[in-house]
């Protein structure tokens, strides 16, 4: 028969592995602490019990009165509206299941790739460490465009696979996922209790933000951890130092060793060619282009050049709408900073974002116009459908005979 001692050491132990899978750290006390020192669980029965974040903000500021009640209806509103077509099937049994029946860690990274580089590698083997064993998705984001994102999604990923073969079950082509909100919101249907987020140093703090603004809102989940996958400098040699704008970069300059120094050795010559053309060619860019450009495409590399366009106001004028190219968030601008922009999304979810990090948005089409000018002809099928999509009644029209009831 155990003693009470040796069962309260092994339900001490149980929530040290949970505590430890999801890198928290005991404050000594029976209590627990995530990556930023915030208290968020306790120690009961063995288990860890985590703080209430369900509550919507409306809820905990006014409490369940008329107010909070129309402030709860709006935000279910907005989260239906953010919520996706749908969502790639799963495989029953993954992942580690709590006591409720539901997932318990899911561990995501979210970024561009594009292209794709050995720097990208550190990030992935960062989120394999922090899922402990259980789920993992990487997903690359959606957007294509000459300047920064010179892959299409489907292009990207088969080179991701190629060069990280250790990961290839992981990498998910799924077009619903255009930002972080469409992961956490979809992992959240699914079951997951908790959730780990793996982004660039230079980026946790934007994620971190974000992510624990929308909790209990658009999604909801015990802890959100959001992981550093190491420090990231733009001008070091070696992984450290390798990003895709040095890659974009070296195209630019039509610098091909260079270019082949950001990827693994598993890619043999031939690959990285094809893949430094691809690039070449998703940039619609010539041999030895020239500089002026290079804070179009890899502003990091030309801020002088970047902030004297936005200063001027080129670019970046309040009304445009913009995506940030790291959370794949899609809104109007509403408030110019020195060197920042503060902007809201179509649900009225509202991000912050450095200049260097946006880019022009493609709404629903390519292009400033859409489409070409001899299929806006007035009276034309073409034209009826282009101001259908602007519109967006094609969308409510298929929305309805989806869910029409047939006789």
């Amino acid at each position: 028969m155990k003693s009470f001692f040796q069962f309260l050491s092994e339900a001490q132990s149980q929530a040290s592995m949970q505590a430890k899978k999801l890198n928290l750290k005991s404050d000594g006390h029976g209590g627990w602490l995530d990556t930023r020192g915030k208290f968020v669980a306790t120690t009961e029965d063995g288990k860890l019990k985590f703080k209430d974040k369900k509550k919507s903000k409306g809820e905990e500021e006014t409490g369940s009165g008329p107010v909070a009640k129309a402030q709860s209806s709006t935000q279910e509103k907005s989260a239906t509206a953010l919520k996706t077509k749908g969502t790639p099937k799963s495989k029953q049994g993954d992942g580690t299941q709590d006591s409720s029946g539901g997932k318990d860690l899911l561990t995501v990274a979210f970024g561009r790739f594009n292209p794709p580089t050995v720097g990208h590698e550190k990030l992935l083997s960062a989120a394999k460490k922090a899922s402990s064993g259980g789920d993992l998705k990487i997903y690359p984001s959606r957007t294509q465009d000459p300047k920064k994102n010179p892959l299409d999604p489907d292009m990207k990923i088969s080179y991701m696979k190629k060069m990280f073969p250790d990961y290839k079950e992981d990498i998910i082509n799924d077009d619903e996922m255009k930002s972080i909100f469409n992961v956490l919101i979809t992992a959240s249907e699914k079951g997951y209790s908790n959730v780990n987020i793996i982004v660039g140093s230079d980026r946790q703090s934007e994620f971190e933000n974000l992510a624990q603004k929308y909790n209990g809102e658009l999604y909801n989940f015990d802890l959100i951890n959001v992981i550093s996958a190491g420090v990231r400098d733009s001008d070091a040699d070696g992984v450290e130092g390798m990003s895709a704008s040095k890659m974009r970069k070296a195209v630019l300059d039509d610098d091909f060793d260079s270019f082949r120094k950001g990827t693994p050795k598993n890619l043999d010559d031939g690959d990285t060619r094809a893949l430094f053309d691809a690039v070449r060619q998703g940039m619609g860019a010539k041999k030895k282009k020239k500089v002026e450009e290079l804070w179009q495409i890899a502003p990091k590399f030309d801020m002088k050049n970047l902030r004297e366009n936005y200063i001027s106001g080129k670019i970046f004028k309040i009304g445009d709408i913009v995506e940030n190219i790291n959370t794949g968030l899609i809104g109007k601008i509403i408030r110019r900073g020195t060197n920042h922009l503060i902007c809201v999304t179509k649900e009225d979810y509202m991000f912050k974002a450095w200049i260097h990090d946006v880019m022009e948005a493609i709404v629903n089409h390519p292009g400033p116009d859409g489409v070409p000018a001899d299929q806006r002809l007035v009276g034309t099928d073409s034209h009826r459908e282009y101001t259908m999509r602007m519109m967006g009644v094609k969308q409510i029209k298929n929305f309805i005979n989806k869910y029409k009831t047939k006789k």
